[in-house]
């Protein structure tokens, strides 16, 4: 901003012809949010003050004559009282604030093989639907009472393909985020398939530990994976396990219902074991409330 005095005696500047230092401070407190301060102050603050303080006084005049400066871009003035001066200092504007949540938001919320579009999807977003209408009810009241007590049952989303189920699970994911808790969104297919690449440099204790820790573990996709024994046992499982025994909030969505999932969970590519079958889906069901979402598909 330019100093007050720059501003005046500048020659070649057009208000140099028409505005004496007078008028500028008749402008300045004309200024309803300069008058409302001084009014609210007014015991405080006196002519002589006003005088000292007539720089810093028409630098807030000018922003709110909407001359701003490059150099506070997302930040506005505000007036403070100081000893024997009234001052001005810049604080962040609204619209800088929310962006600053969702920027660090986005470093919460861990997406794995999972679209980053997926970042940007809030829950007022989310069209409510009949179909949908009880899995919003159960997320509101996940959130709401998750605010007080983190240890909190999950959801277990189940329904044919198409019907919003990721959305839903995006919008609740990027809540939490906002909430500036750690949330991992995960494509459980894709990640059983790409297990192999942590072999060679011995990553899948860290990874699968980071995985059972997060403050909310959303598994999406749940059933459409090709699970060995190994997988299955040895990384779902002990997963799974963590997060029950720690109780952390676990969401999933899956094609099949629980039930059904358990037959999935039966058959790996090697043998067929309806006690370890039974024993994941046990954790499954500790972890998560079943709610069922339907609906058209989306997605044609």
């Amino acid at each position: 901003m330019e100093p007050i005095n720059k501003f005046i005696s500048a020659k070649n500047h057009p208000a140099a012809k028409k505005i004496d230092p007078a008028q500028i401070r008749q402008q300045v407190l004309a200024e309803p949010a300069v008058s409302q301060f001084i009014s609210a102050h007014q015991n405080k603050i006196t002519d002589e003050m006003i005088d000292k303080s007539m720089s810093a006084l028409f630098e807030f005049y000018l922003f709110q004559q909407n001359k701003k400066d490059p150099v506070t871009q997302g930040f506005k003035p505000k007036l403070i009282l100081n000893t024997n001066a009234i001052d001005i200092t810049y604080v962040p504007e609204d619209s800088k604030i929310e962006h600053d949540r969702e920027v660090s938001a986005r470093k919460n919320l861990r997406l794995i093989d999972l679209p980053t579009s997926l970042h940007d999807v809030k829950l007022s977003q989310v069209e409510i639907t009949p179909e949908r209408k009880q899995a919003m009810a159960d997320i509101g009241q996940f959130l709401s009472a998750y605010s007080k007590n983190i240890h909190q049952k999950g959801l277990f989303l189940s329904g044919s393909f198409g019907v919003g189920k990721t959305f839903i699970l995006a919008g609740l994911a990027n809540s939490l985020a906002m909430m500036n808790k750690r949330v991992v969104f995960m494509h459980l297919p894709n990640f059983i398939a790409g297990l192999s690449s942590h072999f060679n440099d011995n990553s899948l204790p860290e990874e699968v530990q980071r995985i059972s820790n997060c403050d909310v573990l959303i598994l999406d996709d749940i059933g459409a994976e090709n699970l060995s024994q190994w997988s299955r046992d040895e990384v779902l499982a002990v997963i799974l396990q963590s997060r029950m025994d720690n109780q952390l909030p676990t969401f999933f969505s899956s094609n099949f219902s629980m039930n059904d999932l358990e037959e999935h969970f039966k058959e790996t590519k090697n043998a067929i074991d309806p006690v370890k079958a039974a024993r994941l889906m046990e954790r499954v069901r500790t972890l998560a409330k079943e709610v069922v979402v339907s609906g058209p598909n989306r997605r044609r």
